[in-house]
């Protein structure tokens, strides 16, 4: 038997559907990385800053689906095991890298919205988010192998579903883990808050989503005043083209042009094709990430609160909630997949339409 904290345990069959549970979710998550690396190179359409983040995030999700995947095979092989060591360390690094490239991705609509950032200045962020997250993440997860003590053993081992930091080490999981993550949520909240609000205070210059559009139209009351700056920062003070999709970097030369000329106003202008559009796609920029956030946050409630029940009540177990957990941690590939894909999608659907309707009125 496998046991939780305390004298509480669980019968074969209860294990036995445990790892059912989590490496049927995890074979979801491991579709849904597969799509985001297929689709992001296939198609064009996919290239824009938020897609690139998702995209190199994907390869991070392949190994917390490796973590996922050995499910309970990890702690049947026992704690000194190379297979239950090898499985705590990918759930020490990965899921915690997970969140902060969601946090990553909130940082980038932060500084598309009041920083004026766009397509280069974006990509020159990437390879400092991922040398930032994978040593944030790389060195703890690394050195907890080396770990332990005579009265608490190994710092990684069982936690029932897989193997990660042991339960007698509980409130050290509880400081270098959910502090981390939840703080790193939280910061992203903040995040979306001060976009929210930016958005409906600037209401008059954003001229915000209606019946007809899913864009979001800048100017240059949108830009804090050390602007000149920033690194897409028009000096002409006119409505300022911002096409943040490297498939259209065309489009951001004509739009340009066209705010320069004489007839250009201080007004934002809703354009009819992409090759004109001074807009910014508010499914792909915020719409996206958004949705990655808010399935993020369906993944760690459940374990969050078992964790903390546990460390308040070391006898407490919860066989329902133990379901939840493995079910819902080990879907994190899937929710990352589906989001990219079906937001993603639409956003082509709707330029493709934009398209089509300003072919039909020429």
């Amino acid at each position: 038997m496998l046991h939780l904290r305390g004298e509480a345990s669980l019968t074969p069959d209860q294990v036995r559907v445990l790892g059912i549970l989590t490496r049927t979710a995890s074979t979801l998550s491991a579709l849904g990385v597969i799509a985001i690396i297929t689709t992001f190179v296939a198609s064009r359409h996919f290239r824009n800053p938020m897609h690139r983040l998702i995209f190199i995030n994907a390869f991070y999700n392949a190994f917390d689906v490796t973590c996922t995947m050995i499910s309970t095979s990890g702690p049947q092989a026992g704690n000194p095991s190379a297979l239950c060591q090898f499985q705590a360390f990918l759930n020490q690094m990965f899921p915690v890298a997970d969140v902060a490239w969601t946090l990553a991705m909130a940082a980038n609509v932060y500084l598309i919205v009041f920083r004026s950032y766009d397509t280069v200045a974006l990509r020159k962020l990437e390879w400092k988010y991922a040398i930032v997250i994978t040593v944030a993440t790389f060195i703890p997860a690394f050195v907890f192998l080396f770990i332990r003590s005579d009265d608490k053993g190994l710092m990684y081992g069982s936690v029932t579903i897989w193997c990660a930091i042991a339960p007698n080490w509980v409130l050290m999981r509880i400081v270098v883990y959910y502090v981390p993550i939840w703080s790193m949520i939280f910061i992203t909240i903040v995040l979306y808050c001060l976009v929210g609000l930016e958005i409906v205070k600037r209401r008059h210059a954003l001229k915000s989503i209606n019946s007809d559009s899913d864009a979001i139209l800048l100017d240059e009351t949108l830009r804090p005043e050390n602007s000149a700056a920033s690194p897409n920062h028009n000096s002409t003070g006119k409505t300022t083209a911002v096409e943040f999709d490297d498939a259209q970097s065309h489009s951001r030369q004509a739009s340009t042009s066209h705010s320069e000329s004489p007839m250009s106003t201080h007004h934002p202008q809703r354009l009819n094709t992409p090759r004109q559009s001074s807009a910014l796609s508010f499914r792909q920029y915020i719409l996206m990430p958004l949705f990655f956030f808010l399935a993020l946050l369906s993944v760690w409630v459940a374990p969050t609160t078992n964790r903390v029940a546990s460390f308040v009540n070391p006898s407490f177990s919860s066989y329902p909630l133990l379901l939840v957990v493995g079910t819902t941690g080990s879907l994190r590939g899937f929710w990352n997949g589906l989001v990219f894909v079906t937001i993603g999608m639409k956003s082509r659907k709707r330029r493709k339409d934009l398209e089509d309707v300003a072919l039909h009125r020429l």
